[in-house]
């Protein structure tokens, strides 16, 4: 969300978010049709709608310099390290995740910034590597 929010010219805290994976049996099963929308419903002085529609095209490259942002953050390796447990209050829910990474505005994220870890997305100073992208 910030990395497309300096792109449209929008401040994060004026985009949502949508994520939609769908499968095609009823049952459940594998995600076979996935999406993802991203609006805003504040328009006039913070950007233009067209800079937001005109990010589209290029989302592929947006995706992989916020992937590439999210290799070093400020807090390592203490955000690296932390793993979400029932011991650390208010953090539980989050593993590799804080405020210099991962964590958007409020008004941004559908369930307030919860389940988010960067070592899921990609390596980490952390030794086991679950990472879904590789770069």
């Amino acid at each position: 969300m910030a990395e497309i929010a300096v792109e449209c010219g929008y401040p994060a805290s004026s985009l949502k978010e949508r994520v939609y994976a769908l499968s095609g049996s009823r049952g459940g099963g594998d995600f076979d049709r996935c999406g993802i929308l991203i609006y805003t419903a504040s328009a006039g002085a913070q950007g233009t709608l067209g800079g937001l529609v005109a990010t589209a095209p290029r989302f592929a490259h947006i995706l992989y310099g916020a992937l590439e942002r999210l290799r070093i953050c400020s807090n390592d390796p203490v955000c690296a390290d932390h793993e979400p447990d029932d011991r650390s209050g208010d953090r539980a829910t989050h593993g590799a995740a804080c405020h210099g990474c991962l964590l958007i505005a409020e008004t941004s994220c559908e369930i307030r910034n919860l389940f988010l870890d960067r070592s899921l997305l990609l390596q980490t100073m952390s030794e086991e590597s679950v990472a879904f992208f590789s770069i």
